[in-house]
């Protein structure tokens, strides 16, 4: 186990100004997703030439994933298949869900999880699309709350908002005083609660896990809350299959954890390791669908 750490992601400042990324709202929703794709060309192209240290994250990764020495076509994948996927974002939250082929694989586990009114914690990574995730529970009926941490994506977070202004009654600050007794009210009301695995913030602890066979820091907090509250957890993810093609899977993680506080640091490490396991299997199957875009492996400070 390591100690509070200052999360490297947090000081990457958002690229990009309000204006564009208005510009690229009004273009989605006015012209249609065909034309505003082809504007993701030149974007792409701007962040992939002025974005070193995106740029060699980016290749840090792909090595990793591909197994192989990686291409400029493979980085410019990576960088397209993020700008689509946020891009997507705008139909998803204007409810334009008939745009695209959306295959959903373990729904009806979710939907038994919740029937037993203990509600569910959702567990993520910055992995495809989550937005997709909300507008699913949205079609399906089942309430959601999402743990975000939106400060460093403010300007992206602001024109979403102005979308569909519904978002905001259903984000939970994952550094605000009563954070804890939020989650807890609306797991209680067997409601879902989705929360990212993947990145750890502000003073939130990390346990290191083997990552593509490297050490990397992942947050304790998911895992210590769903000790604390003792609610199923499931694991979700939405891939982008290109074109207009998303996969979202749900998979059982664990039910209703009990343990008592000396075996607690052990169970918070096998059971990190095991969400480390299933990300490293998902990169690989859609490996240009991570976006994790700084040093992910740098070690946190103690």
């Amino acid at each position: 186990m390591s100690a509070p750490a200052k999360a490297p992601w947090l000081g990457y400042q958002e690229r990009g100004t309000r204006g564009a990324t208005r510009f690229m709202k009004w273009l989605a929703l006015r012209c249609g997703r065909g034309v505003a794709r082809l504007a993701l060309y030149p974007v792409c192209a701007y962040f992939l030439l002025f974005s070193p240290r995106a740029r060699h994250a980016s290749r840090q990764y792909l090595e990793l994933a591909l197994r192989r020495q990686v291409r400029l076509r493979d980085l410019w994948r990576h960088y397209f298949t993020f700008a689509a996927t946020v891009l997507d974002r705008v139909y998803f939250l204007d409810g334009q869900l008939a745009l695209f082929d959306i295959e959903v694989q373990g729904l009806e586990v979710l939907h038994r999880t919740l029937a037993g009114g203990r509600g569910c914690l959702l567990i993520g990574a910055h992995l495809g699309s989550f937005e997709l995730l909300r507008n699913l529970a949205i079609e399906d009926k089942m309430p959601l709350s999402a743990v975000m941490y939106e400060n460093n994506a403010d300007k992206i977070t602001d024109v979403l908002r102005s979308v569909n202004a519904q978002i905001a009654s259903s984000i939970i600050a994952p550094s605000a005083v009563d954070t804890v007794l939020r989650i807890g009210e609306r797991l209680a009301a067997g409601e879902m609660v989705a929360m990212l695995g993947d990145r750890f913030a502000g003073s939130e602890r990390s346990v290191m896990c083997r990552f593509f066979g490297r050490d990397a820091a992942f947050p304790q907090g998911p895992l210590l809350l769903a000790q604390s509250l003792r609610v199923p957890v499931m694991l979700f993810v939405a891939l982008y299959r290109g074109g207009s093609r998303y996969t979202v899977l749900f998979e059982p993680f664990c039910d209703e954890p009990s343990v008592d506080r000396a075996t607690r640091a052990a169970w918070v490490q096998q059971h990190a390791q095991r969400f480390a396991d299933r990300l490293e299997q998902l990169c690989r199957l859609a490996p240009y669908n991570w976006f994790n875009f700084y040093d992910f492996w740098g070690k946190p400070a103690n």
